[in-house]
């Protein structure tokens, strides 16, 4: 695993940017350095694009966090692998994480790298001699970066340091961590610019850079975290004249041949290949189960892919309370879990022997039916290596917002259009209820199986205030189930609301405190 902090990226800044004429120069003549690279609009443009690729990193990890630590997922239990890693992992979707866990530090670590570029960018652009309106559109892309990692920041870690500036100096980097509020105030400043600043989509399918309609969407969500549901409410509504709709089928919104679609407010591009600059997604599989092989659910037509798995997936698992979830005749449960079908061996791996729907799913005497999550899964060449965007905000995620705040604000009865319009693509009838309460709770669990897996469940239920009620009673059905869960797992404390300062950020600088209950 990548481990990134911001120290070390901070030094290295210093390093290339510090250096003065006591030195002895033995630069390449022909090879940009940091004092010379900022200069040209092209080059502002690949700075920016490079401030885009440490959120695949983000996305390797921020599903243990956010769906795992819900009641959306859990993993398969292997008893003979205890493994650092296998255990961290664990830990994270039982409650049982300490600041020392790799995964819930590694989103820490991919957030500031994101920060750190988007910083660089920034800076270094408020000298630049380039066309206004390429100066506009690379500030705010930067801004978007930068607000969007410190939204994911706060409501993960509270409290964090804030910065805003490339860091040229040492002693710079030893920040103390700013007020909730204040990070707040600064991802609405961010985000309130790039709206400014960018434009709204010129056609479909797009280019995967951030635009208006994705900073619009990046500020709604943080109004609606603030409980602003007016605010919110008007920042959703411009969305349908920036072009952006539902795609026909629900599982159009996740195929590789359908990217960046009028359904995409933003995504995260991958691109599948074995050449360089190929940027391959691995997501998948890790989602699957720990198998011996794979191909039958990897194998799309005369492509056969066939690996042995099993020191790779077994993660983000959908649960029985997940699958139970979906009402009859919604299209999205066969869209979005899969069935592998098989017997395990006596290492506690699966040999699939059949690839099956969820959909009324028995399985065969003397077979197990392990779920997985199939709406990323499509076709492609080679194992560990696919062509899956990972889609951050969909316009059905702005649908249901848009119903959550006009229900909030007491128009319960036109809350019911934009939720309808979700679930009449799902294939169900619409809601007539329009008791706010009840209406919320539908609004609630349309957003649980329409944005399944795709990592909003957890905040989702921090956001309302339901985390601790749901999880405490979902941690008390899986002890009942799983032995290997320990006395200790699943107390949802308010403390457990947010994750651990990394510890070895602490020990760096000795001003962070630490989050209570760690």
């Amino acid at each position: 695993m990548k481990k990134n902090n911001l120290l070390g990226l901070s030094l290295l800044a210093f390093v290339l940017t510090s250096c003065n004429d006591s030195f002895i120069d033995l630069s390449p003549k022909d090879q940009f350095s940091a004092g010379t690279f900022y200069q040209t609009e092209a080059q502002f443009r690949q700075a920016v694009t490079a401030a885009y690729v440490p959120m695949r990193d983000l996305l390797d990890n921020d599903f243990y966090v956010a769906e795992m630590r819900s009641d959306n997922s859990h993993y398969e239990y292997v008893a003979g692998n205890r493994g650092t890693a296998i255990v961290h992992r664990e830990n994270i979707g039982d409650f049982t994480d300490q600041s020392t866990n790799s995964y819930t530090n590694a989103v820490y670590f991919h957030c500031y790298n994101v920060i750190s570029k988007a910083n660089i960018v920034l800076t270094r652009l408020a000298g630049a001699t380039i066309p206004e309106a390429a100066k506009a559109e690379v500030e705010g892309q930067a801004k978007f970066l930068r607000a969007f990692n410190y939204f994911r920041l706060v409501r993960y870690f509270g409290q964090v340091p804030l910065y805003l500036r490339e860091i040229e100096k040492v002693e710079d980097t030893f920040v103390d961590r700013s007020p909730v509020d204040a990070v707040y105030n600064q991802v609405i400043a961010d985000a309130t610019d790039a709206i400014a600043k960018l434009a709204a989509p010129a056609s479909f399918p797009q280019n995967g850079q951030a635009t208006k309609g994705a900073a619009t969407m990046l500020l709604a969500e943080v109004y609606m975290t603030q409980k602003k549901y007016a605010e919110a409410a008007q920042l959703l509504n411009t969305l349908p004249a920036m072009g952006y709709g539902l795609n026909a089928n629900y599982e159009d919104a996740f195929s590789v041949t359908n990217k960046n679609s009028k359904e995409s407010i933003f995504e995260i591009q991958y691109l599948e290949g074995t050449v360089a600059g190929s940027q391959p997604s691995t997501f998948v599989y890790q989602f699957l189960p720990r198998t011996t092989n794979t191909r039958l659910i990897t194998t799309f037509g005369t492509t056969v892919v066939s690996t042995n798995n099993t020191g790779n997936g077994g993660w983000n698992t959908p649960t029985q309370d997940m699958i139970e979830a979906y009402e009859p005749g919604d299209k999205r449960l066969d869209a979005s879990i899969g069935i592998a079908e098989g017997t395990y061996n006596t290492s506690s791996y699966l040999n699939i022997t059949a690839s099956k729907s969820i959909v009324g799913y028995v399985p065969e005497t003397g077979k197990t039916g392990v779920p997985y999550i199939r709406k990323f899964l499509g076709p492609h060449s080679n194992p560990n290596n696919t062509n899956n965007n990972w889609p951050i905000y969909r316009y059905s995620d702005a649908l249901l917002l848009l119903a959550e705040s006009l229900n909030e604000q007491g128009k319960s009865a036109d809350a019911l259009v934009p939720l309808n319009e979700v679930r009449k693509r799902a294939g169900l009838a619409g809601i007539t209820q329009t008791a706010q309460p009840a209406l919320r709770d539908i609004i609630a669990h349309e957003r649980r199986v329409e944005l399944a897996f795709e990592n909003h469940r957890w905040l989702d239920l921090v956001r309302t205030g339901k985390a601790i009620e749901v999880m405490t009673a979902h941690g008390a059905k899986l002890k009942k189930q799983y032995s290997y869960l320990t006395s200790d797992s699943y107390n949802v404390t308010p403390d457990k609301l947010l994750l651990p300062i990394p510890q070895s950020e602490r020990e760096l600088n000795p001003g962070l405190t630490q989050n209570p209950g760690y």
